[in-house]
């Protein structure tokens, strides 16, 4: 369809079928899977909803399009949409989970596996990525993005739109990305979702814009502001950042999607009196699409009467849905990618993938006196704990269509990766309630074992959306138990599930390994029978900062310097119950190998701003398994007119190593990417000296440094 096709269609369509476009709507589920109501049906067949939230699957699909193409007066098709946000049938580890791989190659191959199942079950748009910075992990949606830092934000949002969205829209097996949270929810105070955000300019565009300008740049084909308010202006309703910043800044052109219930939800925030000044504010604002409240159905009209909206800022919202439905292909083929089928088929094809992945996110924080990998001979081993036998659990939040009944649990995983050892099972405790016969038969199996496997954590439910909490500790009874299991001195290896970093240092201190698992997905049990018994290496790093306790939070490697630095001294900032370091640095994560960093070396020394720096450095495995190392390259400008972070990321580099070998990582970082922005909030490359570090973590202990000094005015 032209852009005079859709000026025909435009001049066609009455205000109640403009506004229809603009109206996305639900569908309900039963047990067997998506079902629509009639009410939602009648709203297709009169052209009063453009969109459908949750219809997937063959029969589904091709029921309410038909409605939608031979039924309703002008025959528009409607943009399907639901939550991929980590697999669609087969599920991939949580966005937090993965970011640990890091590894942009396989963000992207996820996302591609996702989108060609979610378009062979008739689904045409996602809402994912998610790209809120999360520094607080109070904050129940942590889980959902890839942990503090912008730069590995934007590398994770540039490939998940790569993966959903493919060279082209019209291809069937795509998706279109709705990047969200636009912007700043991760900032919500008190780590309480919903909650309001306050920042300053400066955080605002140092840290938290430049995901969503590298996901823009990427080719996003959608963007969903945040629920909340940012310094006391709802986002749903902030004209400056979408439309100032996002469309006139960033240069976006595609589709701006409400969060669900948000326009209405300007009445709760205290912007608007009614339905009618909510519509107005949010379209007004640049907001296209109305997710399930309503308010532009019923609000826009009395809007446009009242003269609080323009016909003219109607059709444009409505030309840029019709637009994306073009790139679609859905006038074309409005059952495009959907499959006789559905995503069946491609469930055994993108298995091995879901397993690599898994392997790839989980980390391995403590290993004492090398217990893992697994000894060869065979083991009695007790696997004991609510989430050693959890189906559901391996999924973790939004995880779409998948269904437990697909997933491998860590029990499961390990007997058939062991068939010579006796691994018998036990929960001992549920994750937040007692176990029905109290935790003795447990510490039985604990007490007669060679080896102990202890799995514990979060239920999938306790991270995600609507789900913080006060407290970073494991949940109900099951630091008794842990307590309990570990002091019957058998060794023990403990298997972390959660949706954020658990603080728990005693832990730590007492088990001989620690293996954070996050929600690893449909492969979760056979990843993790890999690693253990060493068939892959663990290789994942944090993507977050590890804390001791909650009273550190928020905690993260780029805090800008103090006047007085934690010390001795009693005057300075510092704790007087805790050190201000973390249990774990970003970036940290071990391997089965020993890998020595050395002979770091920076060319030019004294680089133009149009050069590019070549940092290398030597690394050597001096263990006795091979190892994936993953290289940080972190910079800090020590004296500047702004005063900087005490690291900012730059860069990083995965490299294996066998035993013995040595080789040199070579990364390049150009001189534009010391930018930042000075007292004006003007971005710049400011002269003077600049500290390359490289190493294993944030860490700034276990960081080699050089200096190179960027000359006044070079050109």
């Amino acid at each position: 369809m032209s852009g005079s096709r859709i000026d025909a269609l435009l001049s066609e369509m009455t205000l109640a079928e403009k506004i229809g476009q603009l109206n996305m709507l639900a569908a309900g589920f039963s047990v067997t899977g998506p079902i629509i109501g009639g009410d939602a049906t009648g709203a297709v067949r009169e052209g009063r909803a453009g969109s459908l939230l949750n219809v997937f699957g063959p029969s589904s699909v091709r029921d309410i399009q038909r409605v939608a193409v031979e039924e309703s007066r002008l025959k528009i098709p409607l943009i399907l949409g639901f939550d991929v946000v980590h697999g669609h049938r087969s599920v991939f580890p949580v966005p937090l989970g993965e970011a640990a791989a890091f590894d942009p190659a396989l963000w992207e191959a996820t996302a591609r596996a996702s989108a060609r199942e979610a378009a062979a079950d008739g689904v045409a748009l996602t809402f994912a990525p998610m790209l809120d910075i999360s520094r607080d992990p109070r904050w129940g949606r942590v889980v959902e993005g890839p942990g503090e830092d912008p730069f590995v934000h934007a590398l994770f949002g540039a490939a998940k739109v790569r993966g959903f969205q493919g060279d082209d829209l019209d291809d069937p097996s795509t998706v279109a990305a709705t990047v969200k949270h636009f912007v700043g929810y991760g900032a919500a105070a008190a780590g309480r979702d919903y909650a309001s955000t306050d920042m300053s300019e400066r955080t605002l565009r140092e840290t938290y814009l430049p995901p969503f300008q590298a996901a823009i740049a990427a080719g996003c084909a959608a963007i969903m502001p945040a629920f909340s308010d940012l310094s006391g202006v709802p986002m749903t309703a902030n004209g400056p950042l979408l439309t100032g910043w996002l469309r006139r800044e960033a240069g976006f052109e595609g589709v701006v999607i409400s969060d669900y219930n948000a326009v209405a939800e300007l009445v709760a925030h205290g912007v608007a009196t009614d339905l009618a000044e909510a519509a107005a504010l949010a379209l007004r604002a640049g907001v296209d699409v109305d997710m399930m409240s309503g308010a532009y159905e019923r609000g826009l009209p009395d809007a446009l009467s009242r003269g609080l909206v323009t016909l003219a800022e109607i059709e444009t919202s409505v030309r840029r849905v019709l637009q994306l439905k073009e790139r679609l292909g859905l006038f074309d083929d409005p059952m495009r990618g959907l499959r006789d089928q559905g995503a069946a088929p491609l469930l055994a094809e993108h298995r091995p993938l879901a397993r690599e992945a898994a392997r790839r996110s989980a980390v391995l924080l403590s290993n004492r006196n090398d217990i893992l990998p697994l000894t060869a001979n065979p083991l009695r081993i007790a696997m004991v704990g609510p989430l050693g036998d959890a189906p559901t659990d391996m999924m973790g939040s939004w995880s779409g269509a998948g269904e437990a009944r697909d997933s491998v649990t860590f029990l499961r995983g390990l007997r058939e990766a062991r068939p010579d050892c006796d691994v018998a099972y036990a929960r001992g405790v549920g994750v937040d309630e007692a176990e029905e016969g109290g935790p003795d038969a447990a510490l039985k199996l604990a007490h007669a074992a060679d080896l102990v496997i202890l799995a514990i954590g979060e239920a999938r439910d306790m991270s995600g959306e609507a789900a913080s909490r006060t407290g970073l500790d494991l949940p109900g009874d099951q630091a008794n138990f842990a307590r309990a299991v570990l002091a019957l001195g058998r060794p023990t290896v403990v298997v972390l599930s959660s949706g954020r970093p658990l603080a728990v240092p005693w832990l730590f201190e007492r088990a001989d390994a620690v293996l954070a698992t996050w929600f690893l997905g449909s492969e979760a049990g056979h990843a993790l029978a890999d690693l253990l018994t060493g068939h892959a290496a663990p290789s994942g790093r944090l993507p977050l900062t590890w804390p001791r306790s909650v009273g550190q939070v928020p905690i993260f490697f780029g805090e800008r310097p103090s006047g007085r630095p934690a010390s001795d001294g009693h005057y300075t900032s510092k704790y007087i119950d805790l050190p201000t370091t973390p249990l774990f640095a970003f970036g940290h994560g071990l391997t089965y190998g020993r890998v020595r960093y050395a002979s770091l070396s920076v060319e030019p020394s004294r680089p133009r701003r149009d050069d590019a720096i070549s940092v290398s450095v030597e690394l050597s495995n001096e263990g006795a398994h091979a190892a994936e190392e993953t290289v940080f390259l972190f910079v800090r400008k020590p004296v500047s007119r702004v005063a900087r972070p005490l690291l900012e990321l730059k860069g990083f580099l995965r490299m294996g190593l066998e035993p013995g070998e040595r080789a040199r990582g070579v990364l390049t970082l150009p001189v534009s990417a010391l930018a930042f922005p000075g007292p004006d909030l003007t971005s710049s490359v400011e002269p003077g000296d600049y500290e390359i570090l490289v190493g294993p973590s944030a860490d700034r202990t276990r960081l080699l440094r050089q200096v190179v000094h960027i000359e006044e005015g070079g050109a």
